[in-house]
C-alpha cells in the first residue's frame, strides 16, 4: 500500500508558502474552546507546548522527569544548524538542504527537508529573542562553526552545552503559559496508551508515577514529543529513563512506525568500561572540529599501548595514522557520523584499539591547541616560539570553546584531555526512524501528531550534526502550529471530550490489566536483566554492521526473551505506589517488541544506507551501497498483533531537485 504524505505542489521552495498560504487556520477566539496533549517537554515538545498556548489553545502537557527542563534534550552539546551565512562562506537554504539530503544517504523526503533548511534561520531569531546566550565573535556578532557532513560554519552554540541553554529557552516560554493557565503541567506522569474515539485521537492514559494513579486526559489532538528509541540498545548516550513506549503505544493504535533500522551510531562517545555500566557518556561531534582523530600506524605500537608500556604521546607524527584524513581528504575528521563511527571500527577490528578492551581510538587536540597558541602569541606580540606559552594561549582558547566538555571527560576517565589525546568510540546516539508522519507531521491515525525525533521525518538514514535541535525547534515553533490548526478547524464546535465514554474505560482497563499481569506473575529476574540481554543482541547483531543470518537470529531471541520476560520477571512494591521498577518493566515490554521490529526492518532492507549497513551490500572501498532501484522508500510498518506479523507499506521517495549518486565525501 502506498502512503500519501500530503505535500502541496509547486517547486521545492514554493512548498512550504503555498501550504501556508492554502491552510485552513482556527479563528483566535475559537481555540479557547480547543484542547490539545503534548506529551513530552524536551526541545520539540516545549518548543510545541509554549506556542500552541501562545495561540490560544488550550495545552494539556506531560514528561516522566520531574521537571521539563531534564528532557533529555539537554544533553545536545554541540550546536544547532541555520543557513544564515554570517561566516560568508557560501551557506545557503539549498545547501543546507542538499547537504542534509545527502548526509541521509538519499533516504529523507525532499519536501521536509527544504522546509526544515527554511525555517532554520527563523530558529535562531526566536532563540536570541528568548535570551540564549549563543557563543558571540569578538564583534559582537555571532559566532559559528563547523560539524559533520559540511565545509562550510553554519553551527550556532553555546559552548558545549547548547541544548541546556535551547531547552531553558523553551522551558522559560512554557512556564509563562503556565502563569497564564494556558498550560496544565503533569510532570512525573507517563502515558501508557492513546484513546481513540470515531476514529481519532481523543486523549490519553496517564500513570502517574509518584502515587500509581492510572488517569483519563482528554483533548481534540494529542502531539507525541517524545524522544527516539535508542536505549533498546540498553547501552547508549540517551538519559536512562529514555524510551519509546508513547511512540509504541500509539503505533500498537494504528500509528504506522518507519524506518525503525535508521539508528545512529556516534562516533565521538566515552568507550565502554565494563558490564558494571548502564549509559554511555557522548562527547559532542563539535570537537570533531579541532580535534584530529588518529590510531598508531603500527599493529606493535598498539599493542604496547594497551598494555600500558607506552604512551601515546610518545608516538611521533611518522607513526601515526590519521586515518579520516588519509581516507577522506576532502572533509577529513569532518565526515559524517556513520561513515566516522565505521571508519573508527574498522581500525579497531583490525588490531588498532588503543583502550585495554582494543575498543577506542584518540582524539588528539595538540594540533588546535599549538595553531591557537600561535595565533594568540601574535596578537599579543609574544614569542611564538616559546613552547610553553603557547601551550598555555592555546589551551585557553581550547577551554573557551570546549571547556565544559574536557572536564566532564576528564572527571569521568581521570586523564586531562589538554595533554593527553581523548580516547573515543562510536556507541547508540540517535533514532532516524519512528513513527511515519505526513507533511502536516500527523500520523496514520487521525488526530494524533508526531514532532521532533519521534517521528521519521526528516533526516533520512542519517542524521548531521546538530541538526537534532534544528529538527526539535523547527518542529514545534514554526510547523506543528500552522499544521495542526488545519486539523483543529472542524473541532471548533465539537465541545469539550468527556472522558466517561466506553473507549476511555476500555484503554483505562488495557492498562490495569498490563500492570496487574506483570506485577502478580511471580517472576524471579529484575527488568534490568532482560534489557541487558536485549541490549547485547542488538549491538552485536542489530548494530553497527549487520547481516542476514544475524538479523534473523536476532528476531529469534529477542521473541524468546520477550516470552521468558513475561513469565520471569519479578516487580517488587506495589502497583499504587511510587515504583520505579514497575516503571522500567513496562518500558522494556515495548522495547522487547520494537527490537524485534527493529531487526526485521533491517533484514527486509537489502542495501547499505546512512547508518543501516549490511555487511552483504558495500562497495569495494568499504562505503555503503545503495539500490535506489529497489530500496527508495520509506518503509512504514502497520502493527499486526505482534512484531513478526507486522505488514509493510511503502512511501515511494521522489527526487526531484537532487541527483541520486553515490554518497562520497573524498
Amino acid at each position: 500500500m502506498a502512503l500519501d504524505s500530503k505535500i502541496p505542489g509547486g517547486s521545492i521552495s514554493d512548498k512550504w508558502t503555498n501550504y501556508k498560504n492554502h491552510i485552513n487556520l482556527v479563528n483566535p477566539a475559537n481555540k479557547r474552546n480547543l484542547d490539545i496533549i503534548v506529551v513530552g517537554t524536551g526541545l520539540a515538545g516545549g518548543s510545541a507546548a509554549a506556542t500552541l498556548a501562545e495561540l490560544g489553545y488550550n495545552v494539556k502537557a506531560f514528561c516522566f522527569q520531574d521537571s521539563p527542563r531534564r528532557a533529555h534534550s539537554i544533553a545536545a552539546q554541540g550546536g544547532i544548524n541555520a543557513a544564515k551565512n554570517y561566516q560568508g562562506d557560501g551557506d545557503s537554504t539549498f545547501r543546507l538542504f542538499y547537504e542534509t539530503v545527502k548526509g541521509g544517504d538519499y533516504r529523507a523526503r525532499e519536501a521536509n527537508v527544504h522546509r526544515l533548511a527554511e525555517v532554520s534561520t527563523n530558529i535562531i531569531d526566536q532563540c536570541v529573542a528568548q535570551g540564549v546566550p549563543f557563543a558571540r565573535e569578538y564583534g559582537g556578532l555571532l559566532d559559528n562553526r563547523s560539524f559533520g557532513g559540511t565545509l562550510v560554519s553554519r553551527t550556532f552554540y553555546a559552548k558545549g552545552q547548547t541544548g541546556q541553554q535551547l531547552l531553558l529557552g523553551a522551558y522559560s516560554a512554557m512556564n509563562r503559559q503556565i502563569g497564564r493557565g494556558k498550560i496544565q503541567m503533569h510532570n512525573r506522569h507517563e502515558m501508557l496508551d492513546l484513546v481513540i474515539v470515531n476514529g481519532k485521537a481523543r486523549g490519553i492514559i496517564a500513570r502517574n508515577l509518584v502515587t500509581g494513579e492510572i488517569e483519563r486526559h482528554s483533548a481534540h489532538a494529542v502531539v507525541i514529543a517524545s524522544g527516539g528509541y535508542g536505549n533498546v540498545f540498553f547501552l547508549s548516550t540517551n538519559a536512562m529513563g529514555s524510551n519509546v513506549t508513547a511512540a509504541w503505544k500509539i503505533h500498537k493504535r494504528g500509528a504506522y512506525f518507519a524506518n525503525p533500522c535508521y539508528t545512529q551510531i556516534h562516533p565521538t562517545c566515552i568507550p565502554v568500561s565494563g558490564d558494571h555500566q548502564a549509559k554511555l557518556t557522548l562527547m559532542s561531534e563539535s570537537l570533531r572540529n579541532d580535534g584530529r582523530i588518529w590510531v598508531p600506524a603500527k599493529l606493535e605500537d598498539a599493542k604496547a599501548i594497551r598494555d600500558g608500556k607506552l604512551k601515546p604521546t610518545q608516538i611521533v607524527e611518522a607513526d601515526r595514522d590519521y586515518y579520516l584524513e588519509r581516507r577522506y581528504p576532502a572533509f577529513g575528521n569532518l565526515v559524517p557520523r556513520d561513515i566516522a563511527s565505521r571508519a573508527a571500527k574498522e581500525r579497531c577490528d583490525a588490531g588498532f584499539g588503543v583502550n585495554k578492551t582494543g575498543e577506542a581510538v584518540y582524539l588528539d587536540f595538540a594540533a588546535a591547541i599549538e595553531r591557537y597558541g600561535v595565533d594568540q602569541a601574535r596578537l599579543k606580540h609574544l614569542d611564538e616560539n616559546d613552547k610553553a606559552l603557547v601551550t598555555k594561549l592555546g589551551t585557553e582558547v581550547v577551554a573557551n570553546k570546549y571547556g565544559n566538555l574536557f572536564q566532564m571527560y576528564e572527571k569521568i576517565v581521570d586523564e586531562n584531555p589538554y595533554s593527553t589525546p581523548m580516547m573515543i568510540y562510536p556507541a547508540v546516539h540517535y533514532t532516524m526512524g519512528g513513527t511515519w508522519v505526513d507533511y502536516n507531521l500527523q500520523t496514520t491515525i487521525p488526530g494524533c501528531f508526531s514532532i521532533g525525533e519521534s517521528n521519521f521525518s526528516d533526516h533520512g538514514a542519517n542524521r548531521l550534526g546538530a541538526s537534532a535541535l534544528m529538527q526539535g525547534l523547527a518542529d514545534g515553533y514554526f510547523v506543528l502550529p500552522y499544521t495542526i490548526g488545519d486539523y483543529l478547524a472542524p473541532d471548533i464546535k465539537t465541545g469539550a471530550i468527556s472522558t466517561d465514554s466506553p473507549e476511555f474505560e476500555q484503554a483505562e482497563k488495557n492498562v490495569k490489566l498490563q500492570i496487574e499481569a506483570l506485577m502478580n506473575n511471580g517472576g524471579s529476574k529484575p527488568a534490568d536483566y532482560f534489557h541487558k540481554k536485549l541490549g547485547k543482541i542488538m549491538w552485536d547483531k542489530v548494530g553497527m554492521a549487520r547481516n542476514a543470518e544475524g538479523l534473523i537470529e536476532a528476531q529469534n531471541e529477542i521473541a524468546a526473551i520477550r516470552e521468558e520476560f513475561y513469565k520471569e520477571v519479578r516487580i517488587p512494591g506495589t502497583a499504587d505506589s511510587f515504583n520505579p521498577e514497575l516503571a522500567k518493566a513496562l518500558r522494556i515490554a515495548d522495547f522487547l517488541e520494537l527490537g524485534e521490529l527493529f531487526a526485521k526492518d533491517a533484514l527486509h532492507r537489502n542495501e547499505s544506507c546512512g547508518g543501516h549497513f549490511r555487511e552483504e551490500y558495500q562497495t569495494a572501498e568499504g562505503e555503503a551501497q545503495r539500490d535506489d532501484e529497489n530500496f527508495a522508500y520509506v518503509a512504514a510498518w502497520e502493527y499486526k498483533g505482534k512484531p513478526s506479523d507486522a505488514v509493510l507499506h511503502k512511501e515511494e521517495l521522489k527526487f526531484e531537485n537532487v541527483k541520486l549518486v553515490q554518497r562520497s565525501y573524498k
